[in-house]
């Protein structure tokens, strides 16, 4: 009798890739966050990427990082967390683990946190000195939830069409 294959991935790299495949739907020229909602049986429930809300047009919107608030994108951009989680149509979140490309900002936690996800396993923490990323740091930790940096391991995956 045949063994199965050895060499399939894991399901972080599996569920870390679709998180990674869905930041290159952004339009953000400058970054683009993608993430994955999945549960407890590692089953997919949710995917989101950082972009302008439906039915305000990506052509028409702000994308600059500097200059007046209101004409910059920060006043705008949804986040890939948020996005995934109201992209959700299903029942609870409760007991979820999140898959983001980028540590969640203050606003994105408290959400995450309302919502019951809890873990979180996140690729980059470029911001980890900013205000919001220590307050969601700090509301993470209160509210119990467990935070892993993602490790690649294995071989490198590339799409190819």
């Amino acid at each position: 009798m045949k063994s199965k294959r050895e060499d399939y991935i894991s399901w972080d790299q599996y569920f870390m890739g679709i998180a990674i495949l869905s930041a290159n739907r952004s339009k953000d020229p400058n970054t683009q966050v993608g993430a994955c909602i999945v549960d407890e049986d590692n089953k997919i429930l949710s995917v989101g990427y950082n972009g302008m809300p439906i039915g305000c047009d990506d052509d028409d919107m702000p994308w600059d990082r500097e200059g007046a608030p209101l004409d910059t994108k920060y006043a705008y951009v949804c986040h890939a967390e948020l996005n995934a989680i109201l992209n959700y149509n299903g029942g609870s979140l409760k007991g979820a683990t999140l898959y983001v490309t980028l540590f969640p900002c203050n606003e994105c936690a408290k959400a995450i946190i309302q919502k019951g996800i809890k873990e979180i396993v996140y690729i980059s923490d470029k911001y980890s000195e900013s205000v919001a990323t220590i307050a969601s740091k700090r509301m993470f930790e209160r509210a119990g939830l467990a935070i892993r940096q993602y490790v690649p391991e294995g071989r490198e995956l590339i799409l190819d069409i």
